[in-house]
């Protein structure tokens, strides 16, 4: 990279940490593992920041981005999860001891629970705000898999939450 474009992609950084780090966490659900993606993400960005149109479409390769650096350290042997329910079991959070749960607690657990494609939609269309054809060129699949993978993600989350009786039905 060039000296001059350091301060562009560091003020782009600074920008966009926060932004990024919500998105892998909703993916991910896990703090420190999104903490992890945002950095591959900003670390993959600088490497082909010359390269890049930096006036149309860096918000949604960033996303891209930070989508595929989720799934890539899902794929890391060290990464992956043990399973705590049993199989066709979903995972319940556990209450607080108080007695109040958190809905966005309850809304990030059913997240995790969904599909990694369904959820990928639902967060890139409903977080992140992003278009569906912009959806479907951060996922590299059509903008009609995106509508149904987001129909499905959204319908599954629904019956998660009415299954945690935390929302009405």
């Amino acid at each position: 990279m060039r000296r001059r474009d350091e301060p562009e992609f560091t003020e782009f950084a600074e920008a966009s940490i926060g932004r990024l780090r919500r998105t892998a966490y909703l993916m991910c659900g896990d703090w420190h593992r999104a903490e992890d993606a945002a950095q591959d993400a900003l670390v993959r960005i600088y490497r082909r920041w010359p390269e890049l149109n930096r006036e149309h479409g860096l918000n949604t390769y960033a996303h891209k981005v930070v989508v595929s650096a989720v799934l890539d350290q899902a794929k890391r042997p060290w990464r992956r999860e043990k399973a705590t329910a049993e199989p066709g079991e979903p995972r319940r959070p556990q209450p607080d001891p108080v007695g109040t749960i958190d809905t966005r607690q309850l809304v990030v657990a059913a997240l995790a629970q969904i599909p990694a494609g369904q959820r990928a939609c639902v967060v890139l269309r409903h977080y992140a705000d992003l278009s569906i054809e912009e959806s479907a060129q951060v996922l590299g699949i059509s903008p009609g898999t995106v509508k149904s993978q987001t129909a499905r993600g959204l319908a599954q989350l629904r019956e998660l939450l009415v299954s945690l009786e935390r929302i009405p039905s």
